[in-house]
């Protein structure tokens, strides 16, 4: 063959391997553009947006004044300052430290197996990329809402949550102290378990766990640390020996109130959207509690004699930690069981269970939150149910109960060990730090609203 037929022969293969190739190159060459196009063509709805940030407002109002004052008319009235000031200053410091690393760690990473099963990523850090015309997905494909308002969302759920451990180190323990613990205690157990949970690729996000807006994340995760807490932490010096009744059930009955109210936020507004799931997960959030409260009321009026206030409002926020998770895949004939089992086995954990262990959880953080939490967890497999008139992911003919229930055992089970190990080491830390965590004897004695902040609730 001559040089000239061979170069013909090797261009014409040439053009021939390079045509083969121009589809594949073309191919790899508009990928990014492709990726950029389907990010392009999702929508940002103007009304989910709305929803959204006004369930953020409610969720901040669930807190201060909502939870403050919940808690600060059920402790004595020379420490009710002292309560206030904590959930205060709780929520400003996790809010700070939620754009700096929280919102990073608890919603970012490859998600693929390994550490990120367990913990995000620093690519956020600082909030690093994000800017308003970001975008965050929503449960339906091509609605989006503003990545700042999904990160202003998750801030409420991740400064209420620690903000709740409060309760349980009432009356006793330094302000500092208080503040050291929950820094190291939403770094190292708060955002691991709201990224295994909640980020697509985390170890409990994979099993199959249900947890629509916190049962695990935010209340048996604060309920367990509350426990270990004050349990290291010891109890108050009037503990079991004398009454230390509430100074203002009124000031409670508000906070309950505000709570139930800005609940609707907590649980609705974890859909993401403004639709009708959002809307019977609203129902939810009011026939639930409504239960809880009734179902104390009666319990108390059986075991007791008497149906209490403080009984009611107390059975009103079991019910809403119960319905939590199940808020978006319950009916409402499941959410009310739900409610009426959590009013009365919390009512249990009360009046029973804490004194027969004899643990100074003062103001029964593990009580309500803890056994509350519980039960909502393992009770959303049953009320998830199609025949029950519930709502589960995936094929409704294929759910199993058995099959969800040992998965959601397996997730509260990872959230109170978690959890407790994380409280624990944080308290040896704390006290190592402060030389003791507790207030001197004299300083209890007086109240902390004098000793640790100089200044009287009332004149």
């Amino acid at each position: 063959m001559t040089d000239l037929k061979m170069s013909k022969v090797v261009g014409a293969a040439a053009l021939a391997t390079l045509a083969l190739a121009l589809p594949a190159l073309a191919q790899d060459a508009a990928a990014p553009a492709v990726e950029a196009a389907a990010q392009a063509a999702a929508t940002v709805d103007k009304g989910d947006t709305t929803w959204m940030m006004l369930s953020t407002i409610l969720v901040i109002a669930m807190t201060i004044p909502g939870l403050a004052l919940f808690y600060g008319g059920l402790v004595r009235a020379k420490n009710m300052l002292s309560v206030l000031m904590q959930v205060f200053a709780a929520f400003s410091m996790i809010a700070i430290l939620w754009v700096i690393y929280g919102y990073s760690l608890a919603f970012n990473g490859p998600g693929e197996g390994g550490l990120s099963a367990f913990i995000g990523d620093f690519s956020k850090l600082f909030l690093a990329g994000v800017t308003p015309a970001s975008q965050s997905a929503t449960f339906s494909a091509g609605i989006d809402i503003p990545e700042l308002t999904f990160i202003c969302f998750q801030l409420t759920f991740a400064a209420i949550t620690p903000a709740l451990i409060v309760g349980a180190l009432a009356e006793r323990m330094k302000f500092g102290a208080v503040m050291l613990f929950v820094a190291l205690w939403f770094t190292f157990s708060y955002l691991p378990i709201a990224h295994m949970v909640w980020f697509a690729g985390g170890l409990l996000y994979n099993l199959g766990a249900y947890d629509f807006a916190g049962g695990t994340v935010v209340h048996i995760n604060a309920g367990v640390a509350g426990l270990v807490a004050a349990i290291v932490l010891g109890p108050r010096k009037e503990f079991l020996k004398e009454p230390i009744p509430p100074h203002n059930l009124t000031f409670t009955f508000i906070g309950a109130c505000l709570l139930w109210v800005g609940w609707f936020g907590f649980n609705a507004g974890s859909n993401l959207e403004a639709t009708g799931l959002a809307a019977q997960a609203v129902l939810n959030t009011i026939v639930a509690p409504a239960a809880a409260a009734l179902a104390w009321a009666i319990g108390e009026k059986f075991t007791r004699g008497h149906a209490s206030l403080l009984g009611a409002a107390s059975g009103a926020v079991a019910g809403l930690v119960a319905i939590t998770p199940a808020a978006g895949f319950a009916g409402a004939m499941g959410s009310i069981v739900l409610g009426a089992v959590a009013g009365l086995v919390c009512l249990w954990a009360v009046v029973t269970l804490k004194p027969m262990f004899k643990y100074d959880d003062a103001l029964d953080v593990f009580g309500v939150h803890g056994i509350g939490g519980i039960v909502g967890a393992l009770g959303t497999a049953i009320v998830a149910a199609p025949g029950l008139g519930g709502y589960p992911l995936g094929d409704a003919a294929a759910y199993n109960i058995g099959s969800q229930l040992w998965i959601q055992l397996q997730a509260v089970l990872v959230s109170i060990v978690w959890s407790a190990i994380v409280a624990f080491v944080a308290m040896l830390i704390v006290k190592a730090v402060f030389n003791g965590a507790r207030v001197s004897e004299t300083a209890e004695a007086d109240g902390l609203d004098i000793s640790s902040h100089g200044e009287h609730a009332y004149n």
